[in-house]
């Protein structure tokens, strides 16, 4: 996935609701972290957001719950990747 816009892109996986984050131009690929399955996406597109749904084979009832996120130069990206800070959680009181 690429982010041809001018402003940052969240990339939203489910089922677990983890979010990357896209600058202008920055491209980020999502696949299974076993090799040899036959993914399918499901893509939905929303303002500034990308929700994306990894399904074995096409089916919608085999979610693939182990994906790994990486970016252009193949490292392995973590949930909340270049989050805005004005998204961030609040320091715990």
């Amino acid at each position: 996935m690429k982010n041809l816009g001018a402003s940052e892109l969240c990339l939203f996986i489910e089922p677990y609701g983890e979010d990357y984050w896209l600058k202008p131009g920055e491209a980020l690929t999502v696949g299974p972290e076993a090799e040899g399955i036959d993914v399918w996406f499901d893509t939905y597109v929303s303002t500034d957001c990308i929700t994306v749904w990894l399904y074995e084979g096409g089916d919608p009832t085999k979610v693939v719950l182990d994906y790994v996120v990486v970016d252009a130069d193949g490292t392995r990206l973590d949930c909340g990747h270049q989050r805005p800070p004005r998204l961030a959680d609040p320091d715990p009181v």
